[in-house]
This record gives structure tokens, C-alpha cells and sequence, in this order.
């Protein structure tokens, strides 16, 4: 069994700022290039922090409205707001949050669950950026033919992974979700199955209807006294 790793699916080619970049010019980036945020580096390509939209719209949602109101801000001196933030190494957000290229999918996508973030720059063991991983591409995956997830549940994890003979458990997949079927020799090796089989990548979500010859995971009842 093979997993996809981070390195797989980021895109590699990164749309990136220096420290000095103004506001417009990141705002320019973005629409140039359909993005939505841009990793800054250094000279040497180590991360400094990532500019996303809402970095730019934060800024600027600190600037006064048409009467010369600051919004939401409470002044100091009535003859000066906020600072302004100009370039991209006062916009940005650091530290970022990041990957590493090694990672899993599963891995990932519970980093930026957890971290509420989009996407995760790609960094080496130096700390230098090499590619960005996004929602869409953790779903690259789902995107296999049913017949290749079910070929390699059958042959990968239950033929070569746990040596069960060809005709032991029947595989089928439609849209992802897989159902097994068929019978083993122990209760016990069912969860391994399961777990095994729902890791292969694109698997949605998986339906077992197994049966057993012997209860190995029944309690021991104790002989009246």
C-alpha cells in the first residue's frame, strides 16, 4: 500500500512575495495569478509568513470612511489614526502555519482543520519553501477510478498485506464507497480489514457485511461458584 504524500499533490511552481513587496503589489499578485494568498520569503526561499486576502482586507478595514471616521479604532490624538501597513512584512501572518513534504493527506487535512487555514505552505527541514498544498489538492485522491481502489484493496491490503486467498472476501466499489462481504476465520481480524481497507486512498467511506468462524474477541465468563 501507498500513500500520497504532501510532495505528491502541492503545487510546486509558488507565487511568493519579498518582505519589501507594497500592498498593491500583492494585491496584484492575487489577481494576476488566481490566488488568494502568497507565502514571503527571504532571499534564500526560507518562509517568513504568508499574505492572505484577509491580511489585505484587515488592513484596510482600519482606514477612514468617507467623513474622515476611523472604524472601529479609538484614537489616541484626534490628528492621527492607526499605523498603516504597507508592505508585506507588516501584513503578513507570521509565524505560518506549514506542511512538510513527507506528510499524508489525512495528516494534513487535520492540520488545517484544526488551524482554520486554507492552505499550508511546504517547507523543508531548513525552513525553505518548496510548494503549497491547498483544500482542492488534498481532494485530488477521491478523484481514482473505482476500479483502482477496489484493484488494490484486492490485491495491495487483503492479498498482499494480510495473505488472504482471492476468493475469500468480495470487493465492491461504486463512487468510492466500498462494501466487503464474504467470511473469515477469526472476529478479531475484521477491524484490521476495515482499517486497512478504509486508508486506501479515494475510499469515501466503507460498508463490511462479515462473517466469522470463530468468536476470538468474546468475553470469558466466569463458572458459577
Amino acid at each position: 500500500m501507498q500513500h500520497r504524500t504532501v510532495f505528491e499533490v502541492m503545487t510546486h511552481d509558488v507565487v511568493t512575495a519579498a518582505p519589501s513587496a507594497s500592498f498593491k503589489e500583492i494585491a496584484r499578485l492575487f489577481a494576476g495569478n488566481d490566488v488568494s494568498a502568497v507565502p514571503v520569503v527571504d532571499e534564500d526561499r526560507r518562509l517568513l509568513g504568508v499574505v492572505s486576502e484577509a491580511d489585505l482586507l484587515r488592513a484596510t478595514a482600519g482606514l477612514p470612511d468617507l467623513e474622515g471616521r476611523w472604524a472601529g479604532v479609538q484614537l489616541l490624538s484626534q490628528e492621527h489614526g492607526p499605523p498603516d501597513a504597507e508592505t508585506a512584512a507588516e501584513l503578513m501572518t507570521s509565524p505560518a502555519v506549514t506542511a512538510q513534504p513527507g506528510w499524508n493527506l489525512v495528516e494534513t487535512a487535520r492540520t488545517m482543520h484544526h488551524k482554520g487555514v486554507k492552505r499550508l505552505p511546504v517547507t523543508d527541514e531548513t525552513g525553505r519553501l518548496v510548494g503549497i498544498v491547498s483544500r482542492s489538492d488534498l481532494l485530488r485522491p477521491f478523484l481514482r477510478s473505482d476500479s483502482a481502489i477496489r484493484a488494490e484493496i484486492e490485491h495491495d491490503v487483503l492479498s498482499g498485506t494480510l495473505g488472504l486467498a482471492p476468493d475469500t472476501l468480495r470487493v465492491a466499489v461504486a463512487d468510492g464507497v466500498v462494501t466487503l462481504t464474504g467470511r473469515v476465520d477469526e472476529r478479531a481480524d475484521i477491524p484490521v480489514i476495515v482499517r486497512l481497507c478504509r486508508s486506501v486512498d479515494g475510499v469515501v467511506a466503507l460498508h463490511e457485511s462479515l462473517d466469522y468462524a470463530y468468536d476470538n474477541l468474546a468475553l470469558d465468563v466466569e463458572p458459577p461458584r
